[in-house]
């Protein structure tokens, strides 16, 4: 018998950002589907500004422990900076609690900073995801026309993984570590990554499975002209 089609309400409401994954790996003729439906993303002018690299099997463990390397060694390399801290309120209040309703989620103490190294840590393991993206951009102008481009692909792709019950996470984090991504795919110096996103199927017994994150009501986002 065949599940029900969720509806594309249920699909955004339900999708959220999954922080623990099987290892099962998604089919190649799914994942490819999956791939196509993100292709139909809206773009400036139908540039289509996205490079994305799929890593799986040997090689994503392989660059996992590159990466473990780089974040121990503090080897970043951003194409583009990023710090919470440069936001202003009320932004960096929403950041802020969100980092500690996912440390609570993990049963982490505020201050005990091995536990935190092992979660941040976690972040270049990809979560025990199969599979990430990582998704890079040309340099254009100043860069925010593609990366909105870039931006609106990546939603694409993760409504299109949580219609057909997977999940992924967008990574910022990735994104700190540029140049060592570029080499160990063999990517061009032309291509500057924006961020990666981890994605498979959700493990529901990882501690974070249930963690969830609100959104703000509509009249702290939404102005009327009438």
């Amino acid at each position: 018998m065949n599940s029900p089609v969720p509806s594309f309400q249920d699909v955004v409401r339900s999708r959220h950002s999954v922080r623990g994954f099987l290892p099962t790996p998604i089919p190649q003729d799914l994942l490819e589907e999956i791939l196509q439906d993100a292709q139909w993303a809206p773009s400036n002018c139908n540039t289509q500004p996205w490079n994305v690299h799929i890593v799986s099997g040997d090689k994503l463990k392989a660059l996992s422990a590159v990466l473990v390397e780089a974040l121990k060694s503090e080897n970043y390399t951003f194409d583009f900076s990023f710090d919470t801290g440069d936001y202003p309120e009320p932004y960096k209040k929403r950041a802020a609690d969100q980092g500690g309703r996912y440390y609570q989620a993990l049963g982490v103490a505020r201050g005990d900073s091995l536990t935190r190294a092992e979660v941040v840590e976690r972040n270049v393991r990809f979560f025990g995801a199969p599979h990430v993206a990582f998704l890079f951009m040309p340099l254009v102008g100043d860069n925010v026309r593609a990366a909105s481009d870039v931006g609106m692909y990546a939603q694409t792709f993760l409504l299109s993984l949580a219609a057909r019950g997977y999940a992924g996470v967008p990574q910022t984090i990735l994104g700190f570590f540029a140049e060592t991504v570029r080499q160990a795919l063999g990517v061009s110096s032309d291509w500057k990554l924006l961020f990666g996103i981890s994605f498979g199927t959700p493990d529901s017994a990882h501690a974070a499975f249930n963690y969830r994150e609100d959104r703000i009501p509509l009249q702290e986002s939404v102005v009327w002209h009438e």
